[in-house]
């Protein structure tokens, strides 16, 4: 048997219409001569009524929130409900479908709830509804332990439990489909030029997906990286092929990466620069290790991260200030903050040892008149933060900047 998994999110089932270009979906790639598995997400977005956290703000009481186990048993009720309607859509259409849970599907979990790992998957249960002539849905974000407790993957976690069954059925390929036409250039309503990719490596769709853009999670990404299953990011609504994500071409002697240097541009805002001055610590390199384990002690996670000998730099989101800034002053630390940042990253798989990147974001920057309140750098990637204000001008100006190569 021949599986291609295609997975749906929440906003391809809103409405009977979208359910029913999803079930024409299915239906093609079973025309095809291949086996359709379908993944689905919980219904829609915050506000409407299936939705993953408007189930969960129906259970918050004077803003007390659920335990983790009550929360996971309550979240995966969305999925269920998205899968249950999908499986009516395709009975009604004459096929016969039929809806397994994540754990009915045979997915075990650790034990860490709303935001376990898979461990395995017997797809037994799934291969004897297939060769019984059936079309399989399964609730994606959710799995089960060894002794039966139910668990969720976290956020991204459909993308995450379609890309495992599809090492699990050793899938010809994975459709992530959405309601995008594929990965762009940038963010389409920040940069109305922004081009679709036809084709990204699976190491630049890892960094794209990281710094900020939510098409697809990055740890689906590795799972199929490490298997070698391409993917396909397709939009729901429209014929357009989408981008491939791969190793390499499909077609022999196509360079899928070609000139370009820069990929895309992507951003995460919202976020807070710490600077700590060490320069006058009885022990400036005791303070420094000090500090790093104090924030993770209280479980903090810190990101675009500077030791220089007189000061340490890191960033946070602008959620959990007040939490550092305790965490800093049980140690008699100052802290100099600055609040309502974005991180910008230009993504290429080939930009290491290439001359000039650096030199073309300062220049695209300064032109701008935006400030580098600081810059990291990895084998494919290349970061700036600036001021959430200047947010949108950076990711713009640098589109500009990179665009004809991309």
């Amino acid at each position: 048997m021949k599986f291609i998994i295609l997975k749906f999110g929440g906003t391809s089932l809103v409405n009977e219409d979208s359910r029913g270009k999803v079930a024409s979906r299915v239906l093609e790639t079973r025309a095809q001569g291949y086996v359709p598995l379908v993944v689905v997400s919980a219904i829609g977005r915050l506000g409407e009524p299936y939705a993953t956290d408007t189930l969960l703000s129906y259970a918050q009481v004077e803003g007390q929130e659920l335990s983790p186990r009550e929360s996971d048993l309550l979240m995966h009720c969305g999925e269920i409900i998205s899968g249950v309607i999908l499986a009516a859509t395709l009975q009604k259409k004459g096929y016969p479908a039929v809806l397994l849970t994540g754990a009915q599907a045979g997915i075990i979990t650790s034990a860490e709830h709303n935001n376990s790992k898979i461990l395995k998957i017997n797809p037994e249960n799934i291969l004897k509804y297939v060769q019984d002539g059936k079309i399989v849905v399964v609730t994606g974000f959710q799995g089960v332990t060894e002794d039966g407790e139910i668990t969720t993957l976290g956020r991204g976690g459909s993308d995450t439990t379609a890309v495992a069954l599809g090492v699990a059925l050793n899938a010809d390929r994975v459709d992530i489909y959405t309601d995008v036409e594929g990965i762009m250039t940038a963010d389409p309503r920040i940069v109305a030029d922004a081009k679709l990719l036809q084709m990204v490596t699976y190491n630049e769709i890892c960094q794209l997906a990281r710094e900020g853009a939510r098409v697809i999670h990055p740890r689906a990404v590795e799972i199929a990286r490490q298997k070698s299953i391409p993917l396909r990011i397709r939009c729901t609504f429209s014929d357009a092929p989408g981008t491939l994500v791969t190793h390499e071409s499909p077609h022999p002697g196509i360079d899928i990466t070609g000139d370009r240097v820069v990929t895309g541009i992507t951003h995460i805002q919202n976020i807070t620069q710490v600077r700590i001055s060490t320069k006058n610590a009885v022990d400036p390199l005791g303070q420094q290790k000090g500090i790093f384990q104090a924030l993770a002690r209280a479980q903090i996670s810190i990101d675009f991260i500077n030791v220089c000998p007189e000061s340490v730099v890191f960033t946070i989101k602008n959620s959990v200030v007040p939490r550092v800034l305790q965490v800093l002053d049980n140690m008699d630390i100052c802290a100099e903050i600055f609040p309502d940042c974005a991180k910008v990253a230009a993504v290429g798989a080939t930009m290491t040892g290439v001359p000039g990147v650096m030199a073309g974001i300062v220049a695209a920057l300064a032109r701008e008149k935006v400030q580098i309140l600081q810059s990291a750098d990895s084998y494919t990637t290349i970061w700036v933060l600036v001021r959430n204000q200047d947010m949108e001008k950076s990711i713009r100006a640098l589109h500009r900047q990179f665009g004809s190569e991309m």
